[in-house]
């Protein structure tokens, strides 16, 4: 059985502890009617939720934002000649369902409203998985989202280039409506002051890919790493909640990857999200997701109504 207790190098907190540690000097600009704007699908949250969870976040990641500018200087004065860009990238990982993109898509809009205006990017490593036709050849559709359906060493090429300051640098488009990778189109990144990485695998190294084992993965590259996380009762239960409301709206689609569901009823669609999630997400969550938890700076733990309920920073 797997630990799931969150066990020192972390400092607990609550949410009104946390909200403390908020930066006076950081301004909250958004409104209740902007959080629409970055809610995931079938997710929530509060502008007090943002006050007190979100700011104090982006405070700190300011701080350690303006500490790695403040070393690069120091490399400058060293070496007496300027160095290029170095983009300062925060991960977003956690399992199916738990609000990564919600947290991705905020964060972005509090980090490019500090007082520096940096140049904010925000990429999902879905855009890296394999297209759906490579994958059922290798037999590996079934295992969308483990380690061997993404194309590993395509991300770690961005993340060098990212690194090195290369600029237009070009990211696949991963359709959840489809359900594979666009042809053909791709989302530019070109040298940001902060990049956003959001995706399940983010934390993963050599342990889950042992081909790369002796090679730089995802998390070498990586500034800053947040884990959002929730007890795996409520995960299934957000999936669940979610596959029925897209069954009434995005399954009807004739291009939907699910359409086959769209006209069934409500407890066989139940039935259906339920096998998924086992057979599925429960899997890759025990086996990859949950276990890189605890290489992570931050995590936000959620409880039943979505809402973050314990903080825990690494000492």
């Amino acid at each position: 059985m797997l630990d799931t207790e969150i066990n020192s190098p972390f400092v607990k907190f609550d949410p009104k502890t946390w909200a403390s540690f908020k930066d006076a000097s950081e301004k909250l600009y958004l409104t209740e009617d902007d959080l629409g704007k970055y809610l995931a699908f079938n997710d929530k949250l509060t502008l007090d939720e943002v006050k007190n969870i979100y700011l104090p976040l982006s405070s700190l990641l300011r701080m350690y934002y303006l500490s790695r500018h403040d070393r690069l200087a120091i490399i400058q004065k060293f070496l007496g000649s300027p160095m290029d860009q170095v983009p300062f990238i925060i991960s977003i990982s956690g399992s199916v369902s738990v609000g990564k993109t919600t947290t991705a898509k905020l964060l972005k809009a509090l980090i490019e409203n500090w007082p520096c205006k940096p140049k904010v990017s925000m990429i999902t490593t879905d855009g890296f998985l394999y297209p759906n036709d490579y994958l059922e050849k290798k037999m590996l559709l079934g295992k969308k989202g483990f380690p061997a359906s993404y194309d590993v060493k395509r991300l770690i090429n961005f993340l060098l280039d990212i690194k090195e300051g290369k600029s237009n640098l070009k990211v696949p488009v991963y359709s959840h409506l489809t359900y594979d990778i666009v042809p053909n189109q791709y989302t530019i990144v070109d040298r940001p002051n902060v990049l956003i990485l959001e995706g399940v695998n983010v934390l993963q190294d050599g342990t889950e890919y042992p081909e790369y084992r002796k090679k730089a993965f995802i998390s070498d590259y990586i500034d800053y790493s947040i884990y959002v996380d929730a007890d795996e009762k409520h995960l299934m239960k957000w999936y669940v909640d979610r596959f029925l409301k897209l069954k009434e709206q995005a399954f009807s689609d004739p291009d939907c990857y699910f359409n086959k569901y769209a006209n069934l009823p409500d407890e066989n669609a139940e039935s259906i999200a339920k096998l998924i999630w086992e057979a599925v997400n429960h899997v890759n969550l025990i086996e990859n997701i949950l276990p890189c938890r605890n290489r992570a700076n931050l995590i936000l733990k959620k409880g039943e109504d979505h809402h973050i309920e314990e903080i825990y920073l690494r000492k």
